[in-house]
C-alpha cells in the first residue's frame, strides 16, 4: 500500500504519470537525425529555467554530485584555492569533493540554520589581495536545514571588492521550484539535477554555464574525461552526445519542461511557496521550531523541524513509514536524531500536503509528542483556504 502514497522527502520527488509515460519508451537511435530535434529544445528550455540567455546548458548522465565534479574539474586546477561556507550537509559534501580533488579549501564556518554569509565572503575576498581565490562555492538551498541563501547578495559582495573569482552555485533542490536568475545574479555555474524540481528519476546532472566559466576551461588542468564540457558542447552542437546519452531522461525532461511552462514558472514558484508556508504554519501550531533561523531564509522546497528535547526524530520518521507507509526526510549531519524534514516540491498539491501533515501528526501523537491532534493540519488548512488561487 505504501507505494500508493506520495513521499514527503526533499527528493527524489513524486513523479507525475505524464512523465513516467514520457520516459517509458523503447530504445531509439541517439545518432539518428531526429534526435537533434529532441535534444536542442531541451537545452533551450533549461536555459529559460536557469534564467540565462548568454550561458550554455550542459547535461551529464549523473546525479547532482556529478554536476559538482564537472563544475570544478572544468574550471579549476589542482592546488587552486576556493572559498566555501559550511552551513549544512550539502555544503560540507561539496567541501569534501573539492578537497579530494586537491583544491585548497578556505572554509567559513556558520551555524546550521544560517544561510550563505555574504558579508563574510566579502571580508575574505577583500583580504585576498593576490586574488588567489579562484572560485566561491555556494549552496542555494541547503536541503539538510531547509535554508535558502541570497545568491544575489553573494555576487554583490564579490563585486564590491572587484574580485574575479567564479561563482559556482548548487541549486539542485531549488531549480524549477524556486526563482533562480543565473544571469541577473552573476552565477558562473549553476548545478542541478533531474530528480527534484524537474520531477524525474535520478540520473541527469543539469548545469548552466556562463561564458566566463567556459573561458576558464582553457587554463583549467584538472583531469576530466567523462565530465569534459568541451566534448559535450562539441557533440551537442551537432545534435548529439559524446557517448551514450540517458535517452529516457532526455525525453522525460522534454515533457517536464512542457509541464512547467504550461503551468507558468511564476505559478510553479507561487505553488511551492504556498505549500511551504502551510507546512510552516503547521509546525508553529505544533509548537515546534524550524532549523532555519530567519524567515528570509525559509526554503520553499523543504522544511526541517526540530523535535522536542528527549525525542528522537529518526524514531518518528521510521514510525511514520512502518505504521502509515509514508516517507519523510530524516535529520542529516548535525540534525541527525534532532530534526525531521518535510519535502514539499515537485508533484504536490495543497490536498496532498495536508495528507502528509495529517500523517506526521498521527505519528507524533502515537509517540506521545506534546501536540494536539489536528491542530497543525487545521492551521495549514486555514492558510490554504485563504491563499488558494
Amino acid at each position: 500500500m505504501s507505494s500508493q502514497n506520495p513521499v514527503f522527502i526533499p527528493g527524489p520527488t513524486n513523479i507525475p504519470q505524464r512523465l513516467l509515460n514520457a520516459m517509458h519508451i523503447q530504445t531509439r537511435d541517439h545518432r539518428s537525425p531526429d534526435f537533434v530535434s529532441t535534444l536542442e529544445p531541451v537545452l533551450q528550455g533549461c536555459k529559460q529555467v536557469f534564467g540565462t540567455t548568454s550561458g550554455e546548458v550542459i547535461t551529464f548522465p549523473a546525479s547532482g554530485t556529478g554536476g559538482w565534479e564537472a563544475a570544478i574539474t572544468n574550471t579549476l586546477s589542482p592546488g587552486d584555492k576556493v572559498l566555501v561556507a559550511r552551513y549544512g550537509m550539502f555544503s560540507q559534501r561539496w567541501i569534501d569533493l573539492c578537497q579530494r580533488h586537491g583544491l585548497e579549501v578556505e572554509i567559513i564556518e556558520c551555524a546550521w540554520g544560517e544561510g550563505a554569509p555574504a558579508s563574510r565572503f566579502q571580508e575574505h575576498l577583500a583580504k585576498d589581495k593576490a586574488q588567489q581565490i579562484k572560485a566561491v562555492l555556494v549552496t542555494h538551498n541547503e536541503t539538510a536545514t531547509g535554508v535558502k541563501s541570497d545568491i544575489a547578495a553573494v555576487r554583490k559582495a564579490m563585486d564590491q571588492v572587484q574580485h574575479p573569482a567564479l561563482l559556482l552555485v548548487d541549486c539542485v533542490s531549488s531549480l524549477a521550484s524556486m526563482p533562480f536568475a543565473m544571469d541577473r545574479w552573476g552565477v558562473d555555474i549553476a548545478v542541478s539535477g533531474s530528480q527534484k524540481g524537474f520531477m524525474l528519476t535520478t540520473g541527469m546532472a543539469i548545469l548552466g554555464v556562463s561564458q566566463k566559466a567556459l573561458q576558464a576551461m582553457s587554463t583549467a588542468t584538472m583531469p576530466r574525461t567523462f565530465f569534459d564540457f568541451r566534448d559535450m558542447l562539441s557533440a551537442n552542437a551537432n545534435g548529439g552526445y559524446p557517448y551514450t546519452p540517458p535517452l529516457q531522461l532526455i525525453y522525460g525532461l522534454k515533457e517536464s519542461l512542457e509541464m512547467l511552462f504550461a503551468e507558468g514558472l511564476e505559478q510553479v514558484y507561487s505553488r511551492h511557496h504556498r505549500l511551504a508556508q502551510g507546512v510552516r504554519e503547521a509546525a508553529q501550531a505544533w509548537g515546534l521550531s524550524l532549523c532555519a533561523q530567519s524567515a528570509e531564509n525559509y526554503s520553499d522546497t523543504v522544511t526541517a523541524i526540530y523535535v522536542p528535547e528527549g525525542f528522537d526524530s529518526n524514531q518518528l520518521t521510521e514510525h511514520a513509514f512502518h505504521r502509515y507507509g509514508v516517507s519523510f526526510g530524516i535529520g542529516l549531519g548535525q540534525m541527525h536524531g534532532k530534526a525531521f524534514r518535510i519535502g514539499h516540491l515537485g508533484l504536490l498539491t495543497e490536498t496532498m500536503m495536508l495528507s502528509g501533515l495529517a500523517t506526521i501528526e498521527m505519528a507524533m501523537a502515537d509517540l506521545d509528542y506534546p501536540i494536539t491532534l489536528g491542530k497543525g493540519v487545521a492551521a495549514a488548512q486555514e492558510y490554504y483556504r485563504q491563499s488558494v488561487i
